[in-house]
């Protein structure tokens, strides 16, 4: 992806850019900078004239305004000053990238920051413009979508009037970076599941290391069986496409540093197995590899901004299939922890990769804690949209930490509960556990069978089934929660 080269300067020289960026709130109000570059009474004569009244996400390209000393005036409706709210601006700022991106402004210079939501300092304002300034770039060029022109963005330098100190850097290098991990993200996770097998997941994660100077570890399918991991490799069974367990490690603290884990989820495509799933809409099940491609991402953005933190990532990857050799409803199968699972239902199929994942990053790594990211329950989507992860776990520190990254990230989850009552709901009379609990509270049940295999250790669960691609006309994978495992890992290392 073309990188933009951004820039920060209080005082810049308008004649060195084609575009300049003003935000205008209702009835022509404006910031102070619009006074300074002498437009005050173009924008008060648009409001007058109902050509261009500042609502939301509204936006306005003019062309050789006479008094200012560039050839284009961007104008970015916020609405009222006093309502303006996080998402309002965001889709202010959203607006203003598309109307770049059709326009051949490539030298910009940016003030949109200056309207900063309330609540929220401009250090958020340049993180967001950053970061979707620079996912504006993104296109899906995989060789599948055959004579696809693809993007050629004109956009080369944004300059935001802004003082030029550490913590501006800061955001924006964190803005550009998560936006470049979420492009990754959403390659591996668009691209049809008979082009990102396992292989090519983890020849990505190879490739990556190559790059970073990431340490990559492969296990195949012989060693995880001499290992003991009969829960993930029952799930494989069913599939002549080699399974594999990826691992990542980035070390930027010391040695004796205890990592953070990441998990996830990576079934490039999921039919159900023997409990298939309906027809509609399987096409998208190419998604339920979004934890890994989640992982991948989050260590390019580290590959980018260098914490002084030591970071894991364990990918367990394999297709779900119906086959002579699948797994069936009633088999009992023996996990690396060494308890036993009853398999009631091969498409919660999920879980029993992620358990011997959860336990192989434990007894490997010795992590300080694990979060494990996963496309896992339909539940989830009925509870909380696809507005928000769903955040279960064992640590309300380690929970309250996620929540509060996704806030300043705007790539939110919502905590839901764990407890003896659902657990019960996991009770077999044939094995330790059974890998279903029934259709009440789907997304707790799910995780509070992976919470037995995460009794030693600090755990967050996030549940992405809502939220790592969306349906529909603009089909696609959204990049998420890459921002806000990026915001969390950099957070840590800060201490």
């Amino acid at each position: 992806m073309k990188k933009i080269q951004f820039e920060l300067n209080t005082k810049p020289q308008l004649n060195q850019f084609d575009t300049l960026i003003i935000p205008v709130f209702s009835e022509g109000q404006t910031i102070s900078a619009a006074a300074d570059f002498g437009i005050n009474g173009l924008i008060e004569a648009l409001d007058k004239q109902d050509d261009f009244k500042g609502k939301p996400a509204q936006t306005l390209m003019l062309h050789q305004v006479s008094q200012l000393a560039c050839p284009r005036l961007l104008l970015v409706g916020m609405g009222e000053l006093s309502k303006l709210t996080e998402k309002g601006y965001l889709s202010a700022i959203q607006a203003m990238a598309k109307t770049l991106e059709n326009s051949g402004a490539t030298r910009v210079l940016d003030t949109t920051h200056l309207a900063t939501p309330k609540g929220q300092l401009q250090n958020w304002s340049l993180y967001q413009n950053s970061l979707i300034l620079q996912r504006s770039f993104y296109d899906y060029n995989h060789e599948s979508r055959g004579e696809h022109k693809p993007k050629n963005p004109h956009l080369a330098q944004l300059c935001f009037m802004a003082e030029n100190n550490d913590s501006h850097q800061q955001a924006i290098q964190q803005g550009q970076a998560t936006a470049i991990g979420m492009a990754l993200t959403q390659d591996l996770a668009n691209m049809p599941s008979n082009f990102c097998t396992p292989s090519y997941l983890a020849d990505t994660a190879i490739q990556l290391g190559k790059q970073a100077g990431f340490k990559v570890t492969i296990l195949e399918r012989q060693q995880m069986i001499d290992m003991g991991m009969g829960s993930f490799m029952a799930v494989a069974q069913g599939t002549d496409t080699p399974p594999k367990m990826i691992c990542i490690e980035y070390q930027g603290g010391s040695a004796d540093q205890a990592p953070i884990a990441l998990v996830g989820k990576g079934v490039t495509f999921d039919t159900g197995g023997i409990s298939l799933k309906p027809g509609a809409s399987m096409d998208e099940m190419k998604y339920d590899m979004g934890g890994a491609a989640t992982v991948i991402g989050v260590f390019q953005a580290l590959a980018e901004l260098k914490p002084s933190i030591n970071v894991v990532g364990v990918i367990p990857a394999t297709e779900n299939m119906p086959s002579g050799n699948a797994i069936k409803p009633g088999d009992v199968v023996r996990s690396l922890s060494g308890q036993t699972i009853e398999i009631l239902n091969t498409d919660a199929e999920g879980r029993l990769i992620l358990c011997d994942a959860l336990t192989y990053a434990q007894q490997t790594y010795q992590p300080g804690l694990v979060i494990d990211i996963a496309t896992l329950t339909g539940a989830c989507i009925i509870a909380l949209g696809n507005h928000v992860s769903g955040v279960l776990g064992n640590d309300q520190t380690l929970i309250e930490q996620l929540l509060a990254s996704g806030r300043q990230t705007y790539d939110r989850c919502w905590q839901l509960p764990l407890g003896e009552e659902w657990d019960e709901q996991l009770k077999s009379n044939f094995a330790d556990m059974a890998n279903i609990g029934g259709r009440e509270g789907g997304t707790i049940t799910a995780a509070q069978f992976l919470a037995r295999f995460t009794q030693e250790v600090k755990w967050a669960h996030l549940d992405i089934a809502g939220t790592a691609w969306q349906s529909g006309a603009n089909k696609g994978a959204s990049g998420r929660p890459v921002p806000m495992l990026v915001e969390f890992i950099l957070q840590q290392a800060r201490g």
